[in-house]
């Protein structure tokens, strides 16, 4: 008999459930009292909801805690090249042996129910954090938030909504406002909401969810204020003034999902967090994909020596919006993009901030995933952006096919988180 691998335990685990997404609470709370409710044994939670930003947020409140000496548990998703980034335990990704018998013991209480993927292995987070020492547990919503599988704990230390924009709308609705309104599912009654920046839609949604449930609000440019400030950037709240660097993550939209991590942080009374771990935390976000030069590996060894390789996982109009903002201050150099996207996400929207700022596009259909964007496709978006657009096998093939008389240039790939992790493994 083969050994047992976490990756034979997950393939199996998805076929509990004909469908990858079917947002409800039924099956997870189902599951999770055969477990013995380990959501209600948790260290305090800090929930965070959102289109956009919310992992940044997560990653920056685990650095700045962690340095100032906590044991920090973490649940994100998706993962880029392992399904272990998904749980971080005190610190550490979750190891092998200790993930396999998590997701088998979930499996046999589960009694082959169906269930989603998503649902059975937030069982197992669960089971994890409950049963490992931490002074805190982040968690990041996976869709949504309302009937999110992580919407199960019921007494959270803070809510966070990070920007809200349109994404997943087959799932969430086709409108900022009802996808707000899912967002703002998360609040709970007493508990305060960070709110980041929104617009005015999402804003006027959240605030009548926030009174509906009396959750007290603690939003951008009301109650607290974050902006660049010479070389760093300055923080202003109710009982903190800090001024701080700016975070290691690129990017004007990082310092929004700075502030509102230090927003929550400031929330969190029953912790010391001195403004000096804030600080050295902020210079040290461990967080893949998100405007990530590669600096090593075959793929960069594809570009010529004095070029530049960056990779994000953006792949929302927003997310088109900020690497545009990006580009636009890129004019030192021509700019090329490689793009991939799933069948589920907008290309159009997504490619037209920046096409304006690119020379050409070369589109890749995203190996291995079965809802993938088909090239041509991709193409053809870029095309009704009037950017100029090819198709590529992979991505090494679309990188050896950019001109390189140009000088000193700049790729960017980009369009999917799940593109980004096929491109991390490729490289090594």
């Amino acid at each position: 008999m083969s050994t047992p691998t976490s990756d034979r335990v997950l393939e199996r685990l998805g076929r509990l459930h004909p469908k990858l997404i079917d947002l409800s609470l039924g099956r997870i709370e189902r599951l999770l009292a055969a477990l013995g409710n380990p959501q209600d044994a948790l260290p305090p939670v800090v929930h965070v909801a959102g289109t956009k930003g919310k992992g940044s947020t997560v990653a920056t409140m685990r650095a700045c805690l962690e340095a100032a000496g906590y044991r920090v548990h973490a649940y994100i998703s998706p993962h880029l090249v392992r399904f272990h980034e998904r749980i971080r335990l005190a610190g550490q990704l979750i190891e092998e042996e200790r993930l396999i018998a998590l997701l088998e013991e979930c499996e046999r209480a589960n009694r082959d129910a169906p269930i989603t993927f998503f649902e059975i292995t937030t069982a197992a987070a669960f089971l994890a954090f409950a049963r490992t020492l931490a002074d805190i547990v982040l968690l990041e919503v996976g869709l949504g938030g309302r009937l999110d599988a992580t919407n199960v704990v019921r007494r959270p230390a803070v809510t966070a909504i990070t920007p809200v924009s349109l994404d997943h709308q087959a799932f969430l609705g086709d409108t900022v406002a009802a996808i707000a309104g899912e967002k703002a599912g998360i609040l709970k009654p007493g508990i305060t909401a960070v709110i980041a920046p929104q617009s005015s839609e999402a804003a006027a949604v959240i605030e009548a969810r926030a009174a509906a449930v009396s959750a007290p609000l603690y939003r951008a440019w009301h109650e607290w204020h974050c902006e660049i400030s010479g070389d760093g950037m300055r923080y202003r709240g109710e009982r903190w003034r800090l001024d701080l660097p700016l975070p290691s993550l690129m990017g004007a939209h990082q310092v929004v999902n700075a502030g509102t991590a230090v927003a929550c942080l400031e929330r969190l009374s029953a912790f010391d967090i001195p403004a000096e771990a804030i600080a050295n935390g902020l210079r040290h976000i461990d967080w893949p994909a998100r405007l990530q030069l590669l600096r090593r590996g075959p793929l960069v060894d594809a570009v010529p020596p004095d070029w530049e390789l960056w990779l994000d996982g953006g792949h929302n109009p927003l997310a088109g919006e900020i690497l545009g903002d990006v580009a636009a201050a890129w004019h030192d150099r021509p700019l090329y993009l490689v793009v991939g996207m799933m069948n589920t996400k907008d290309a159009a929207g997504f490619i037209a901030p920046l096409a304006k700022h690119a020379r050409a596009l070369w589109a890749v259909t995203i190996p291995g995933e079965k809802n993938a964007l088909p090239a041509e496709a991709i193409a053809d978006a870029a095309g009704s952006a009037r950017l100029a657009a090819r198709t590529a096998d992979s991505v090494l093939a679309a990188i050896r096919d950019i001109p390189v008389h140009d000088g000193n240039g700049r790729v960017l790939i980009c369009g999917s988180l799940y593109f980004a992790g096929k491109v991390l493994a490729e490289n090594g």
